[in-house]
């Protein structure tokens, strides 16, 4: 082992690979902090293109009247004339409330 370490080449072999290894800018480390951010951003780009897939659904879904008024009735308890509305609240959703507070 002591005979390899005293041949130039190896030592200059040696070197050079930590070099490139740690010290480069393109280094093995950096490589890998790089692949890890592109994994998180393509991680991200899928979470937005799901999330403009579901955006489009309702955007159709708020584009024909029935769909106007379907939200107007669930989301602002919208009314049409004569009309009474009933709210029913379970008992289990009570209990998680009184908790919050």
């Amino acid at each position: 082992m002591l005979k390899y370490l005293k041949n130039i080449y190896v030592i200059v072999f040696i070197v050079f690979a930590v070099w490139m290894l740690f010290i480069d800018s393109n280094s093995l480390i950096i490589h890998s902090e790089l692949n890890q951010d592109k994994n998180d951003i393509e991680n991200e780009k899928e979470y937005y293109r799901q999330e403009m897939e579901k955006d489009k659904k309702a955007i159709k879904e708020l584009s024909t009247e029935d769909g106007i008024e379907r939200l107007a009735r669930e989301k602002y308890y919208m009314k049409k004339e004569n009309e009474d509305i009933y709210i029913i609240e379970y008992e289990d959703s009570l209990k998680l409330e009184k908790k919050d507070e």
